[in-house]
């Protein structure tokens, strides 16, 4: 009995540890963010110094293509952000096909650990991204699962800066 016992904790222990933080990160749903502004005047301040791989995965439940315009802002907590005003050829229909993975090499101001990301989509098609990666020299690659159609018009995604600065405000 005893040893069924031990076992049954430990097979909970288990799992509940199988939620880690990071793992909490892909059950969280995008939000819209109405008061967020790129910030092109730091861009153009900073220059484009440091080189970041763009990885995004369009979902299968998205429509077979998008014309439309996808930005992208990302950054970390003290303040540096990189801000992408078109993702992709505005020409060629094939960016962001359904089920299909488009690499992009940004340039950008270099930031430190990346902790929020967002989109903006402005169009008539719709999209929906399954996930971005986005890695960089001082930052470890961090992955910002979607699985939700872009609202149109509005910077829609996830700031996690708030864990780094209360680990550091702690350190």
């Amino acid at each position: 009995m005893k040893t069924k016992t031990v076992t049954s904790i430990i097979l909970i222990f288990c799992v509940a540890a199988s939620f880690s933080t990071d793992d909490q990160t892909r059950t969280q749903l995008p939000q819209a963010n109405e008061s967020f502004k790129p910030n092109q005047t730091l861009q153009q301040q900073l220059g484009s110094s440091c080189t970041y791989t763009v990885t995004i995965k369009t979902s299968c439940s998205s429509p077979s293509y998008t014309r439309d315009q996808i930005s992208l802002a990302f950054g970390d907590t003290y303040g540096y952000q990189v801000y992408v005003p078109r993702l992709g050829d505005p020409y060629d229909s094939r960016t962001f096909e359904r089920c299909s993975t488009d690499t992009f090499q940004i340039y950008g101001p270099c930031t430190y650990q990346i902790c929020y990301l967002y989109l903006y989509r402005t169009g008539y098609d719709g999209w929906m991204p399954e996930y971005v990666t986005v890695s960089g020299y001082y930052s470890s690659p961090v992955t910002f699962y979607y699985n939700a159609f872009i609202p149109y018009g509005v910077w829609y995604g996830f700031d996690y800066c708030y864990r780094y600065s209360a680990s550091t405000a702690s350190a």
